[in-house]
């Protein structure tokens, strides 16, 4: 696999009110944008995700190959959004994203990943 990094990425819609770290846990779009960003974010999930796995801090998705030009843009989207998350993106015969949110998220992870794998969060057990 190839290895794609991107740091200093975001997620849709995420906040915190407080942060002990350089970059705060804030996210930069307004409603009506994240809105649009959740949307498109779901509709890559619904049509090249193939499996998703959660740890506290981190969410492991694999997407099907064809879909590295859209999770590309995703990253690149969510890197201009928000500052606090550090993707990893793996490219080869599946595209492989590690979404890791620092430990001044933690409070925050469920809502900040529910958007990339809606099935993985606890309100959906």
């Amino acid at each position: 696999m190839t290895a794609i990094n991107q740091t200093d990425a975001c997620c849709s819609s995420c906040a915190s009110p407080t942060s002990d770290t350089a970059l705060a846990v804030a996210c930069s779009l307004d409603a009506p944008n994240s809105k649009e960003r959740v949307a498109g974010i779901r509709d890559l999930a619904s049509r090249h995700l193939l499996s998703s796995r959660r740890e506290p801090l981190q969410l492991h998705l694999t997407y099907a190959a064809e879909a590295l030009p859209d999770v590309q843009d995703l990253v690149d989207k969510e890197s201009d959004c928000c500052a606090f998350l550090d993707f990893d993106l793996q490219a080869g015969d599946r595209v492989e994203l590690t979404i890791t949110a620092p430990e001044s998220a933690a409070l925050a992870a469920e809502e900040l990943f529910a958007h990339f794998a809606p099935e993985l969060t606890r309100s959906a057990a």
